[in-house]
Order: structure tokens, then C-alpha cells, then sequence
């Protein structure tokens, strides 16, 4: 289970956004096991449950690449753990 990440994009929609965060989840060898998303007026959010288990990157470098692909396209990125976000939330 520590090795469950999750990952939430969130801003204006734009061409490119799933295709961007995947392709860097892909080469840092995260498997993405649930994907939902939805465009509420134009305002795109997304949210990821991915096992970071057989990747050979850190936690940290791989929240790290998440996080600049995000700002490069000019989106807010969280990437938790899940344990913590599952404590987080039966607190």
C-alpha cells in the first residue's frame, strides 16, 4: 500500500494536458491503475491513482518531474501518497 500514489492536475483546460502527465508518469515507470477526470466550465481537474512499486525513481523525483510538467503547462499538481492521504482524511 506505500506504494500508492496520488496524483490530482487541476486548470483551465487546454489540448495536450492527459497526454503531458502520462507521458512523464510513462518514463519515470508509474503505472496508472485509475484515472478520472472531468471539465467543470472550462476548468479541467483530474485525479490518479498510480502504484509507484516497480519504478526505479524515488517518490521525490517523481513528484518532482509531476510537478514541473505541471507548471510548464501552467497547471496546479499535487502528488501525495496515499497512505497519507488516507490519514489525511480519517483524521
Amino acid at each position: 500500500m506505500a506504494d500508492k500514489i496520488f496524483v490530482t492536475v487541476s486548470g483551465v483546460d487546454k489540448v495536450g494536458i492527459v497526454a503531458e502527465v502520462t507521458a512523464i508518469l510513462a518514463k519515470f515507470e508509474v503505472n496508472i491503475e485509475d484515472i478520472k477526470q472531468t471539465l467543470m466550465q472550462g476548468h479541467f481537474v483530474m485525479f490518479m491513482l498510480c502504484d509507484i512499486e516497480k519504478s526505479s525513481y524515488s517518490f521525490k523525483e517523481i513528484k518532482e518531474a509531476v510537478t514541473n510538467t505541471g507548471k510548464n503547462m501552467g497547471m496546479e499538481v499535487w502528488v501525495q501518497k496515499k497512505e497519507i492521504f488516507d490519514n489525511m482524511h480519517n483524521i
